[in-house]
């Protein structure tokens, strides 16, 4: 039996002309960009997908241009998460749902779900929410993380609504939005956004190393002690559990620097 998840560190899409000349070399054709990152990146988080659908021929196309063990990270459609009542989601939900994503096959990885700032925690919408997901399609599981940027959500209530639906929350390390750090599902879903362009691995080392050690302890079936718990009191399943890290937005120039330092002091720490 394993003693630890798959740790997987990655970076938001795979398209950014700062990476042209740095992170690509200078030489290399756009239509073969994606093919070079997934070799240098064990995941991507695709951002196109929360603004407009893809065509089922053009996520196959993404599953035959990465290796086996390649993940891709879906943000799902805006127009299931920004709503006021999410019990009416449904319709929304479903047209995402079926647009082809499946076409990934094992390669489809979690589905992120993102509310705006501005959206509160309302327990009985959330519940609604969470009782829309399904948990297969087309025969194939599905993860799912949500990812809420209200402090209202720092409650002890929603923690447990998520871990009811083996649903994960993201842990955010962002200067503004809370951070939520417990274990509510199967898997754990982290965004690194406190990077900086000035900084060439995005992070700077200590903070890589202290990242490097929290991502190892989830992986192991336990929780950070020095990330503040929303609900301390609740333990979860000490199981091996995978694990992702992407490095979003803050530090964008260094991302792919930073992802694929993270992943070398893992694979240096054993």
């Amino acid at each position: 039996m394993a003693t630890s998840g798959v740790i997987r560190t990655g970076i938001g899409g795979w398209t950014f002309e700062p990476w042209e000349g740095s992170f690509y070399p200078d030489t290399l054709p756009k239509k073969w960009q994606l093919e070079f990152a997934s070799r240098k990146l064990t995941a991507i988080e695709v951002n196109g997908t929360y603004y407009s659908s893809q065509k089922p021929e053009t996520f196959a196309k993404w599953a035959a241009e990465v290796p086996e063990d390649f993940v891709f990270s879906l943000k799902a459609s805006r127009f299931v998460t920004n709503r006021r009542v999410l019990a009416d989601a449904g319709e929304s939900m479903r047209k995402f749902l079926t647009q082809g994503l499946t076409e990934l096959g094992t390669r489809l990885g979690p589905i992120l779900w993102q509310f705006a700032p501005t959206k509160k925690f309302d327990a009985d919408d959330f519940a609604a929410f969470l009782a829309l997901l399904p948990e297969t399609q087309d025969g194939l599981g599905l993860r799912h993380v949500v990812e809420v940027r209200h402090p209202s959500f720092q409650v002890p209530e929603f923690i447990a609504l998520l871990a009811r639906h083996n649903v994960a929350v993201v842990c955010a390390d962002h200067a503004d939005y809370p951070m939520l750090p417990d274990v509510t599902a199967d898997f754990v879903y982290c965004r690194l956004q406190k990077g900086s362009d000035d900084v060439s691995t995005c992070y700077p080392e200590d903070d890589l190393a202290a990242w490097a050690t929290r991502l190892k302890c989830y992986a192991g079936g336990g929780r950070p002690g020095d990330l503040a718990a929303i609900a301390p009191e609740r333990q979860a399943d000490a199981a091996p559990r995978d694990v992702f890290a992407f490095f979003i937005t803050g530090g964008k120039v260094n991302a792919p620097a930073g992802a694929q330092r993270l992943q070398e002091r893992l694979a240096a720490d054993g």
